[in-house]
């Protein structure tokens, strides 16, 4: 893993990420000196279905206030927010990229959730927790830069109690056929680690988890992007400038990787699966 990490980490690299969300929203006429946690969620939840994915993921875990949270691969942190927010739950994220990092320190002091949210830089698959630290954790669309899926299984069920939740939101391979790249998560085929629920399942139930739960979320990405694409031609024929969304973060090549996704969630290939899994 430490032999691709590098490139991972460059490919999430956008310079000057925090202010160009801040100048985005800003044109949105947000004030920008009193940013609340909503504010930022169609921009900081860098997976498919956004926010409401991650409020139907959250819904199902059962976290008790107070309770310790994971959030593996965390990004600039918008789940993290949304579940303390929501939840009152205390929510450690960590990031390969530490810009991403960063960003999300800075945008949790700017929403004043400074002190319910912590983020580190660190691999998924070598992570600098104690054993038994947390309560739960999830992960929402970053097993795809993951090679090692019994690695991530057995780190998850490392650093969780006895009982814990462990929450898998990823792009998962459903049949065969060859992806286009760029996609949001691979510049190219060397970063690209899609695989299928059955090897997470496999590799779940041999570091100790049991599979509570299952289910497949095709068609909503497919409504998803339809969505995205509608509101960027909207903006087009109109002249004004698109809403901001995860294409801010995607880069310049985002409506690339929007097409090449899309087509494979469309075909089939890919889709966006849920799985719930207990320790124990």
């Amino acid at each position: 893993m430490a032999t691709v990490e590098p490139g991972i980490a460059r490919h999430y690299e956008i310079s000057g990420l925090e202010q160009r969300i801040l100048a985005a929203l800003a044109d949105m006429g947000v004030d920008v000196a009193h940013l609340s946690v909503s504010d930022l969620e169609a921009i900081d939840e860098f997976h498919i279905g956004g926010v409401a994915a991650t409020r139907e993921l959250v819904d199902q875990m059962g976290l008790k206030p107070a309770g310790r949270l994971l959030d593996i691969g965390s990004g600039i942190g918008g789940p993290a927010r949304f579940v303390a927010n929501s939840a009152d739950a205390d929510v450690t994220g960590i990031d390969l990229t530490q810009s991403y990092v960063d960003v999300a320190t800075g945008l949790s002091k700017r929403t004043g959730m400074a002190d319910r949210t912590h983020f580190v830089q660190g691999s998924a698959l070598d992570m600098p927790f104690g054993n038994a630290s947390f309560d739960a954790a999830m992960i929402l669309h970053v097993g795809m830069n993951l090679p090692d899926k019994a690695k991530l299984m057995s780190e998850a069920a490392r650093v969780l109690r006895p009982g814990g939740v462990f929450a898998v939101y990823d792009v998962m391979r459903l049949k065969p056929g060859a992806l286009t790249f760029p996609l949001p998560w691979a510049s190219d085929e060397t970063m690209s680690f899609v695989a299928t629920p059955d090897d997470y399942r496999s590799a779940a139930t041999t570091a100790g988890f049991s599979v509570t739960s299952e289910r497949p979320r095709g068609a909503f990405a497919v409504e998803f992007f339809a969505t995205m694409r509608a509101r960027m031609a909207a903006a087009q024929a109109d002249g004004t400038k698109p809403p901001p969304g995860v294409g801010l973060i995607m880069g310049g090549d985002a409506r690339t990787k929007i097409a090449n996704i899309t087509a494979a969630l469309e075909g089939g290939i890919l889709a966006p699966v849920e799985m719930l899994l207990r320790l124990g």
